[in-house]
């Protein structure tokens, strides 16, 4: 599975979208889930995560920031699984 492609088209959806970035924000595990259909394991859709947070902070300029509150939620997640 190509983890850097599934980054890209992620970004590719989120990007511009207001709402979904929004969404994204709040809860990036559903959302990731809901935009790619597939299952990944916790590894995958932590990277997956991690990769497109750093990117559309890339765009919007706030990457560490972002990066930094979405991980936290992100470790979060996982330890309540």
């Amino acid at each position: 599975m190509d983890i850097q492609k599934i980054i890209s088209d992620l970004v590719g959806k989120l990007t511009g979208n207001k709402d979904l970035i929004a969404k994204f924000t709040s809860n990036p595990l559903d959302v990731v889930k809901e935009l790619l259909g597939i299952d990944l394991d916790a590894s995958q859709l932590s990277e997956v995560v991690k990769g497109v947070t750093g990117q559309l902070g890339d765009l919007t300029g706030n990457a560490k920031k972002e990066a930094g509150g979405l991980l936290s939620k992100i470790l979060g997640f996982f330890k309540k699984s």
